[in-house]
């Protein structure tokens, strides 16, 4: 049997991390088996769906480097799905009711009120033909649910064990809204049946509707997938992501300087067994991959985490393999070899280099403000500053001749200095630093701040 898996988004928003999860981990498992990833578009809700989100989903998952070996749209089958109804239908599995959203919550209400599951209570199957003429008389169109049997739906899950459902306990999921448009329910059921998916892996707010599902499976004369059901993300704080999805979007990770593999990396490994830790692709990601690894703990996202992974990867980093992202930052074309690996070290990620370049390509610099004694302290260091070109070795003779006139030393030595001529307080070693600058600036800068 060839592994086959799917990711499923819906083109309504953008490609947040608790996607990339569910897309990683449906992409690592496919390929630690040799098996086939699909991406299909859920896009059965034609209003707020946009050729803008799908295009958006695609570049995200290409940008991530989880590409796709088939890819189709929902919104292109809807006469399959209308077949795969009318055959429930013709079975006595899928029935017609006419409650309002009102009505039903009154009921569910009162369930409630007398210590009662809210379960539906299968009102609209007692109605006579009569009965249903006069409502759709009276305007009431009818959505459709499909009968569950009443047993239990049972499954050995891949992360949680054998789970069982009691579908007694649960209401008869609707399959087809009064506007004839279909919700995720059954579509989801005819696309795996009709892809050949062997696996179905999501999270585990799925797993109540992974037993209607089954009994959707059956119902159409098909076997169910296996299925994995991954507990869900929270953040650091141990609360929900919700709120903040927004910025945790792949398009705003990435604008934010985050590499592929750092993310990825988080994402493979938290909730797992295995140590947060970098790795160089996503191949060594789906060797490491099993099941066997995934707790049942929720996992927990750690931008702080993140940023750490981010910062280790664009360390390693060339400069081949960063040139063209430098050509687009100001003075990036000017950007060598000696430049990068002089600031890397200093950086978290590759738009960070920005402020290196104007530091070391750009004109003046405003300067930092300085008190009378270290005005006084770099118009003798200005003094001091060798003729020529800078050298390897300028940094040390010039600082140990500025320390020997003016009897500073450590950070009232070196500090002035640094500030001066990168307008920073931290940063890259100023022997690189200096070098890179050149003597002409790094004279302009010291006269500038000089009295």
């Amino acid at each position: 049997m060839t592994v086959k898996v799917r990711f499923a988004p819906s083109p309504t928003g953008k490609l947040h991390v608790g996607n990339i999860r569910t897309a990683l981990v449906n992409w690592l498992f496919a390929k630690s088996q040799g098996g086939i990833f699909v991406l299909r578009i859920d896009d059965t809700d034609l209003e707020r769906s946009t050729k803008e989100n799908e295009d958006a989903i695609r570049a995200d998952l290409t940008w991530l480097g989880m590409v796709w070996e088939e890819t189709f749209k929902q919104s292109e089958k809807f006469a399959r799905y209308s077949a795969a109804a009318e055959e429930l239908k013709a079975k006595g599995l899928l029935y017609p009711c006419y409650e309002t959203a009102e009505e039903l919550e009154r009921r569910k209400k009162i369930a409630l009120s007398r210590g009662k599951p809210p379960v539906y209570d299968r009102a609209s199957l007692s109605l006579t033909e009569d009965e249903r003429n006069k409502l759709e008389a009276e305007g009431r169109k009818p959505h459709w649910r499909f009968k569950l049997s009443g047993g239990r739906a049972e499954w050995n899950d891949l992360v949680r064990g054998q789970q069982s459902i009691d579908t007694a306990s649960v209401s008869d999921p609707v399959l087809i809204r009064e506007d004839g448009s279909f919700l995720y329910t059954m579509p989801s059921v005819v696309d795996d049946i009709d892809a050949k998916i062997t696996h179905v892996i999501r999270g585990e707010d799925h797993v109540t509707n992974s037993g209607a599902q089954i009994e959707i499976f059956l119902a159409l004369g098909a076997q169910p997938p296996e299925m994995a059901h991954m507990p869900l993300l929270i953040g650091a704080d141990g609360q929900g992501l919700s709120k903040r999805l927004g910025s945790l979007s792949a398009e705003q990770l990435r604008g934010e300087g985050y590499e592929p593999m750092s993310i990825l990396s988080l994402l493979a490994k938290i909730g797992t067994s295995d140590p947060v830790e970098a790795r160089e692709s996503l191949q060594q990601l789906a060797l490491e991959f099993s099941f066997s690894k995934m707790g049942r703990a929720p996992a927990r996202f750690d931008e702080n985490e993140l940023s750490a992974l981010n910062a280790q990867i664009v360390h390693g980093m060339s400069f081949d393999a960063v040139k063209p992202r430098l050509a687009k930052l100001a003075y990036g074309d000017k950007a060598t070899p000696e430049f990068w690996d002089a600031v890397k070290g200093n950086l978290k990620g590759v738009p960070d280099a920005a402020l290196w370049l104007a530091v070391v390509y750009g004109g003046g610099l405003t300067g930092p403000e300085l008190d009378a004694d270290d005005q006084a302290f770099i118009g003798e260091a200005a003094k001091l500053f060798p003729e020529g070109d800078v050298t390897a070795t300028t940094w040390k003779e010039w600082v140990d001749a500025v320390k020997a006139k003016t009897g500073r030393k450590g950070k009232g030595l070196f500090m002035p200095l640094r500030r001066v001529l990168t307008d920073q307080e931290h940063g890259p070693e100023m022997d690189k630093m200096l070098l890179l600058i050149g003597g002409e600036k790094a004279r302009a800068r010291l006269v500038q701040a000089a009295p």
